[in-house]
Formats: structure tokens, sequence, C-alpha cells
């Protein structure tokens, strides 16, 4: 919107066709602020209040700003949640606000209130109001491309902490590494903990016996794993958590120069990349739409984090070194290797699946073998997958959704059954920013156990459930796969000799497809 300057109203910085013809050049004011400090809101009304601008610029992008007024938050993209493309800038926008959210609790005051005075204060004088950062969303991807794998395994684990506490996430970090070392262990070869062989004589209850036995070795190899990998890192984070809560912060001192250089230094030696998305841009992209402003002949008055304000008034005092505006809005791309090699490895895992079949038929193994082993798959991937989303909060008709298409998803990483049922579940709920806040506020809790508080956000917070849904389906499906092929196919191919027959039959079959295409060449 565009307006001339009164009144509160939205000025849309882009635009400067708007201005005052009896003065000449503009005029910029940058007060920093600590986003949750009483002072900075009384700096920022004072200001205000004795320089009378003709525009406020405040660094809030127009979804920020709608909250702040009361309106309701944009819709977050489903479809990409679904398909995991903001699942991850997700995480981190949870916990930025997070942190301030915190921060607001522990010096009672609301995250913001410096922006909501300054928005208030330029309603009160007759003031234009600017939006001038750049969307958050955008700043998001942006920033969670740039951060390496262990600053966002960081974030990751920080959320877990504040969650569960530092010996709940070292023991998840843990788990989830040891069932990889099972899954990879198991195919290699085993037992490992848990003796097997044992022989009862009935051949069916044997092969039972030997499968639970093999999942039971698996457990214990990943159980091991887990204690060895999550004991000392939930020890290292307990060390580097321990006395966070008591640490003292002077916000009297968060607005001062050396103190916020030396935080943001810090931030910038954690994540290089991180900074310059998070800070360095915004501070071009900001000083961009002050330089508009300020063209057109307005007196502003700029309300800024302290840590912008330095890299703000640089570039306002030589605004030839802005970089060109274009390149702070781009989305941020993915290597195109990666992209290849994904799509490589999809087709591939699929045309090893098609192979399995072809091979084992042109062998001559009988078709009731084969349509037994597809059965298996299907219904164990349908089951697995079924079950965990259900698990999760899905609806029935998500879940069967899920677990009908699991069968085929699992023998393509292009596809997952997590989509197919997150879609499902979209005609039941909706997701949108403000459940982060809902969050927040579960989070806030600290005497809440772990178990009750993963339910109580499965419940009660739609986007948290989608991102469950879909998550828990995948993972059913890929538990089904692993089992399957661990323990299920060497079961299945005790009909026909055991996997090492299975294995030589699928090589005659290799030979013989490759006889007969050579003599349909020749």
């Amino acid at each position: 919107m565009m307006t001339d300057g009164g009144s509160g109203d939205v000025l849309d910085a882009d635009e400067t066709a708007v201005a005052p013809q009896s003065r000449g050049g503009g005029s910029v004011t940058v007060v920093g602020t600590a986003h949750v400090s009483h002072d900075s809101v009384e700096e920022v009304e004072q200001t205000i209040a004795e320089q009378q601008p003709d525009v406020v610029a405040v660094e809030l992008d127009e979804t920020r700003y709608k909250r702040m007024q009361g309106e309701a938050p944009d819709d977050i993209d489903a479809g990409d949640v679904i398909s995991g493309k903001t699942v991850y800038q997700f995480l981190a926008y949870w916990m930025l606000s997070y942190v301030q959210a915190r921060l607001g609790d522990r010096f009672d005051i609301e995250p913001g209130a410096d922006m909501m005075a300054a928005i208030d204060a330029a309603e009160e004088h007759g003031s234009g109001v600017a939006l001038v950062d750049r969307d958050i969303q955008l700043t998001v991807r942006r920033l969670w491309s740039r951060m390496r794998l262990r600053e966002k395994l960081a974030i990751v684990a920080a959320l877990l902490v504040e969650m569960g506490g530092a010996w709940t996430a070292g023991l998840t970090v843990g788990f989830f590494l040891g069932t990889l070392v099972a899954i990879v262990a198991s195919a290699l070869g085993g037992p490992y903990l848990v003796p097997s062989g044992i022989d009862v004589g009935v051949p069916l209850v044997g092969g039972l016996l030997s499968s639970v036995l093999g999942l039971l070795d698996g457990l214990a190899v990943a159980t091991a794993v887990a204690v060895a990998v999550g004991t000392p890192i939930a020890l290292l984070l307990v060390r580097s958590t321990r006395g966070m809560d008591e640490a003292e912060i002077d916000l009297d001192r968060l607005t001062d120069a050396d103190v916020v250089t030396a935080m943001i230094e810090e931030f910038r030696r954690f994540s290089p990349g991180g900074a310059e998305a998070l800070i360095d841009e915004r501070d071009a992209y900001i000083a961009h739409r002050l330089v508009a402003l300020r063209e057109a002949g307005y007196d502003v008055v700029a309300v800024v984090g302290a840590g912008h304000r330095a890299g703000i008034e640089r570039y306002l005092d030589h605004p030839e070194e802005l970089p060109p505006g274009e390149s702070l809005v781009g989305e941020p791309s993915t290597s195109r290797l990666r992209t290849v090699a994904y799509k490589t490895i999809g087709y591939a895992f699929t045309l090893g699946f098609l192979a399995f079949f072809v091979l084992l038929a042109v062998a001559g193994v009988r078709g009731t073998f084969l349509l037994r082993v597809f059965v298996v798959w299907f219904v164990v991937n349908g089951l697995a997958a079924g079950a965990l989303a259900k698990l999760a909060g899905a609806h029935w008709s998500s879940a069967t959704v899920g677990g009908a298409v699991a069968w085929l998803t699992s023998v393509n990483p292009l596809l997952a059954p997590g989509w197919f049922a997150g879609y499902v579940e979209l005609r039941y709920t909706s997701v949108n920013v403000a459940d982060i806040s809902k969050l927040n506020d579960m989070l806030s809790d600290d005497e809440r156990p772990m178990l009750s508080l993963v339910k109580d956000m499965r419940d009660e917070v739609p986007t948290f459930r989608l991102i469950l849904i879909v998550a828990m389906t995948n993972i059913g499906s890929f538990l089904a796969s692993v089992f399957f092929a661990a323990v299920l196919l060497p079961y299945l191919a005790s009909d026909i000799g055991g996997v090492t027959e299975l294995g030589q039959q699928m090589l005659d079959g290799a030979s013989e497809s490759a006889r007969l295409i050579w003599e349909t060449v020749t």
C-alpha cells in the first residue's frame, strides 16, 4: 500500500512517487533496540516523539506485522511441508522464535514490544509506517541453505534438549545411529549378541524363532551403539547447557555496540553462512529500503535490532557499497550434482527391484514363490507404514492410503508414502505459522514429561502433527523394507534353498537373459 505518511498507515518502501515536496533530501535516524527490553520501548517512543518523522521504518515483514496487528497469519505451504522442502526451515524458524519467547518470559515483556511501540507511536504522531525487513520465510530458507550439516544438527539437538533434556537428546541421537549400524551389521552377517540357530525340530516354528532372535540381536546391537554413542553426547550437552538458565543477561547492555558485536561474532564463528543470511543480507536489504525512502525526501526513524544498526548505518553512509537488491531475495539454489545423484539412486533402486523379479522369473523360479514374496512385501510395508501413521495421529483414511502405497514407494526413494498420507490428512486440518507460538507455549512448561509433551504437540499443533505423520509413515515403510530384506526374505527363500541359492538363481537369470538378448540381436 502507498500512503501520504499519515496516521500510522503502511507505506511501501519500494514506491517513492509520493514524497514531501517542500523539503530537500530526506534523513534516516537508526534506533538500535533489544527486542525484549522495556528500556528499548521507552527509547523508541521518546525518539519518535522528539523527531516527529514522516515515516517510522520497522524491522518487520508483512507476515510478522499482521501477527502483531492480530490479523490471521499466513498459512504455511502445506505441500512444501509434506514434501520436506520446508521442514528443516520450520525447525530453524521455531528455534529462533523459541529463544526470543523465552527471553520475553524471563524479562516479562512481549517479544517485539519495541516494534509494536514504534507502530503505535507512528499512529499517535501521524507518521507513516514502512515494513523494511525481508520476508521471514525467505530469510529462514536462505539461513538453512547456508548452514553446514553439523550446524543444522546442533539446532535439532538444541530443540531436543528443550523438549526432553540433554540425556533424552543424546540417547535419541545414539539410537538413531545405532539403528543404522544394526541394519548394516545384519546385512553383513551376524548374529553378534544374541545366539541363534536353535533347532526345535519344526521347520515353521524354527524359522519364526530364528527371525525373532535376529530382531533381538539387531535391537541389542542398536542399544549397545546407542549407549556407547549417546552417553558422551548427553554428557557434552549437559556440560554445554549447564548454568544457561541461571546465566545473568544484562538487557541494559544488549544495545551496547561492544556487546552486540561480540554476540554477532560468536554466531559468525558458529555459522559463517548462517550469519551472512540472518544478519549481513538483512542489513543490506533494510538499508536498500531506507535509502529509497531517504532519496524520496522522507525523514525516517528506523527501529531495528541492535545487531543490525552498525551494518545499516555503514550502508547509509556508503550506499554505493550496497549489493544488488536482486541478490538478496532469490530462492536458495540446490546443488545440481546432488539432485542428479539423488535421482540416479532412486531410479537404480527401482530398476534393481524390478530386476529381482525379472531375473528370477527368467531363471525358472516358480511363480508361486514370486507371488508369495510380493504379497509379503505388500502386507509388511502396508502394516508398518499405516500403523506408524496412525500412531502419529493420522486419520484412518490417511493411514490407510499411506499403508496402501508403501510397497510401491519403498522401491523408489523419489517417492514417499508419507506424502500420500499427508495430502489426505490435509482434508482434516490446515497449518500456519501461528502453530509455532503454540509449540513455544508448550515448551515453556519445564515440568511436563517428555512423552506427555510430544503427545500434546501431536494432538494440539496441526503443523507438528502433519510433519510427524509424514515422517512416521516413511519410517514405517523403511523399517518394513529392512525387516523384509534381513528377516523375511531369507525365511521365504528357504523354499528354494536359502539366500545363497536365491543369489545363484538371479545370476542364472542374468545369464539366460543375456543369452536371449544376444540371440535376438544376432
